[in-house]
């Protein structure tokens, strides 16, 4: 792939063809995913109440989007955090670990006053390389 292609890749998200944007894009080595919540197949939200579980749930669903860019978890340099409540930055803080911690990519943890849906307690950001 040249520098000037980019490859775009989707999760068939239905806010992708509403808004307009693409879960994973790859230009050269740089890989950006976007804002990704707790959401499975049918749109509902997984883990209603529990941010350690959709922090979890993010993480393993942009894993999967990363292969489809040739990239992986281990190739994350940065993760950008939204939260609704900054008090659950220690059950965050731990599924993040979970995954990261030999990794160790750069992190902001902010908190917003809300996500796209009620029940999203959470949602990342991520920055990879191929």
């Amino acid at each position: 792939m040249s520098k000037r292609e980019v490859l775009h890749v989707s999760s068939s998200s239905q806010w992708e063809e509403k808004v307009g944007y693409s879960r994973v894009i790859k230009y050269g080595n740089h890989i950006e995913v976007a804002g990704t919540i707790a959401t499975d197949l049918d749109g509902s939200i997984v883990g209603p109440g529990d941010v350690y579980l959709q922090t979890k749930y993010i993480i393993e669903k942009v894993k999967a989007a990363l292969q489809y860019a040739d990239s992986n978890l281990e190739q994350v340099v940065r993760t950008r955090v939204f939260t609704t409540k900054i008090s659950f930055w220690e059950d965050i803080g731990r599924a993040h670990h979970e995954y990261f911690k030999n990794v160790k990519p750069a992190m902001t943890l902010v908190e917003v006053s809300k996500l796209i849906m009620p029940k999203a307690l959470v949602e990342i950001e991520f920055t990879a390389l191929a």
